[in-house]
């Protein structure tokens, strides 16, 4: 997982980089004009050569960047035009240095410019600019187009002037679909708060967005991360000690956690079903039989060894009949209605107890029933092992009020819709800072706690939270929530059989459904692809994943 850093953390980083190591800022700011250079140039196929580039460039530590990134550029053959919005002398340290620079090169004082040219202009004024836009933009398009106007230094709304050219680069990428420019930003798409997942400003959407020694929020949670594009995460020479010990509790999964959990659960020649772990989901009721089939093949594919489900007797022999044959079932006590009833708590208990290593709670159990609400709190109380609770099994507990233990963890895993049931409010305000929100509840009840939505998050009862970047919007259909928890729950008894960390397997149950629903995806389309093709595309998941050289 990586840290992710709030601005005031990522300066602290740089001037211990400085201060403690040694590392000149300047060469800080080098590096990460390199670290942009080498993903552009890849981008670009692996070559500057003949390639046309436009740097827009603030006056702060952002357009240093920008500036030192053309150079670079330039060297590598392209043809390059600076733009800075503000003046030279208006500059001052490292930026400086990076501009002065470019002056001396574009006067071609002392320079030989046979294979590429480098152009650089100061513009002062709104009427400046757009005078500048008028004379420049309206014939051909660059191969690349550089966002360095702000980065992370943004703290208030865009002036006239930054507006505008952040209007200019919005509507270049998308007025523009078929062109083949690249847009990149430097860090974080100016006209967004580094510290903050909202937009509140015309804002560049970028294709490429290359952040430096750790992501950010706007980097990584929408609407702020949809401005983007791919991120890239370079390192530029701040000693890893330095993000360890910042004080961020907010991380961002990625596919070394995802790769680091197969190889600790990774099957050997002493493997067989009993060592594999053993899933039990409880759900499935009359008219929603559906939601506990998906959750019980989910599991059985996840790499559990066995896995059964535990199913009202009504709608038994309908489940069974459904079911992947490697998937037990078995029937259990129920409502006049075909629901599960509280008389089935010590039955599922007894059969729990040395069989079973997770179980899942609330597939189509429907809540619609106190004595069905009877039967989740008290097996919720009266657990001994890892239990996932979802869907209905979820609003039969809300507003939430019990405890997770270490021993027997509790993994809740609502939409914003049932999270909101859970802490007792109808305000979506009270939960708009979602990592906040997520972390709250999770370190006030002790419990794991999914929050699902776009771009999952992972919150842990000591105060972590992990965002997952994996998943699409084709994940927004029915029985999606149901294969994620059939996943979550056959992880999470691989990881109770040999002794994996639960919160870790949590996250790595996220990260790789939500990358088997990306090759979905890219298979089936998002209009077409249903949670059993997510289910089907788990095995290429782990294969891709497996294969990743870290």
């Amino acid at each position: 997982m990586q840290k992710i850093l709030t601005t005031e953390e990522m300066r602290e980083v740089d001037r211990l980089t400085t201060e403690k190591y040694g590392v000149p800022s300047i060469l800080l700011m080098e590096n990460a004009a390199h670290a942009a250079a080498r993903v552009i140039t890849a981008k670009l196929g692996g070559s500057m050569l003949d390639k046309t580039v436009l740097v827009l460039c603030g006056k702060g530590n952002n357009g240093g960047d920008g500036a030192a990134l053309a150079r670079i550029l330039w060297t590598l053959g392209a043809d390059v035009e600076v733009c800075l919005i503000g003046k030279v002398e208006e500059t001052s340290g490292d930026a400086r240095t990076n501009f002065e620079i470019l002056q001396k090169i574009s006067d071609k004082e002392g320079f030989e410019l046979d294979q590429s040219d480098l152009v650089f202009e100061e513009i002062d004024s709104l009427e400046e600019w757009l005078e500048y836009d008028s004379l420049n933009f309206h014939s051909e398009d660059p191969d690349v187009l550089v966002d360095a106007l702000f980065g992370t230094g943004l703290t208030r709304p865009l002036d006239e002037i930054h507006e505008q050219v952040a209007a200019f680069m919005f509507a270049f990428n998308i007025e523009n679909v078929d062109q083949e420019t690249l847009v990149v930003s430097l860090d974080v798409p100016s006209g967004l708060s580094a510290d903050a997942s909202g937009k509140c400003c015309v804002t560049p959407c970028a294709h490429v967005t290359v952040t430096f020694t750790a992501p950010k929020i706007a980097n990584v949670l929408p609407p702020a991360a949809n401005y983007n594009g791919e991120l890239f995460v370079a390192n530029i020479g701040s000693p890893c000690e330095l993000i360890n010990n910042s004080p961020s509790q907010t991380f961002l999964a990625d596919i070394k956690d995802a790769h680091d959990w197969l190889i600790k659960t990774k099957f050997t020649s002493a493997s067989y079903k009993n060592k594999r772990g053993h899933a039990l989901v409880v759900g499935g009721a009359k008219n929603y039989a559906g939601a506990a089939i998906l959750s019980g093949n989910a599991a059985i594919v996840s790499g559990v060894g066995l896995a059964t489900v535990a199913a009202p007797e009504s709608v038994h022999n309908a489940i069974a009949s459904r079911m992947l044959p490697e998937v037990m079932t078995r029937s259990v006590a129920e409502t006049p209605n075909g629901a599960i009833s509280r008389e089935a708590v010590e039955e599922i208990l007894d059969f729990i107890e040395g069989k079973i290593d997770a179980v899942a709670v609330g597939s189509g159990m429907s809540s619609s029933e106190e004595s069905t609400r009877q039967f989740a709190r008290e097996f919720v109380e009266k657990r001994k092992t890892p239990v996932v609770i979802d869907a209905d099994a979820l609003n039969s507990l809300a507003p939430f009020d019990l405890q997770g233990s270490h021993e027997f963890p509790l993994i809740l895993t609502p939409h914003e819709g049932e999270f909101l049931k859970l802490i007792g409010s109808e305000d979506k305000e009270s939960i708009k800072d979602r990592v906040k929100a997520a972390r709250d509840f999770a370190e006030k009840h002790r419990v794991i706690l999914v929050l699902k939505g776009e771009r999952s998050l992972v919150a842990a009862p000591d105060g972590r939270v992990v965002v997952n970047p994996t998943g699409n919007s084709g994940l927004g259909k029915a029985g999606n929530g149901d294969t994620l928890v059939g996943i979550i729950v056959g992880f999470v008894a691989q990881a109770v059989q040999m002794k994996v960390d639960v919160f870790e397997s949590v996250v790595a149950a996220i990260f790789i459904a939500g990358y088997a629903a990306d090759i979905a995806e890219r298979k089936y389309g998002k209009r077409s692809m249903l949670a059993t093709d997510v289910r089907e595309c788990l095995m290429e998941a782990f294969e891709e994943i497996g294969r990743v050289n870290i």
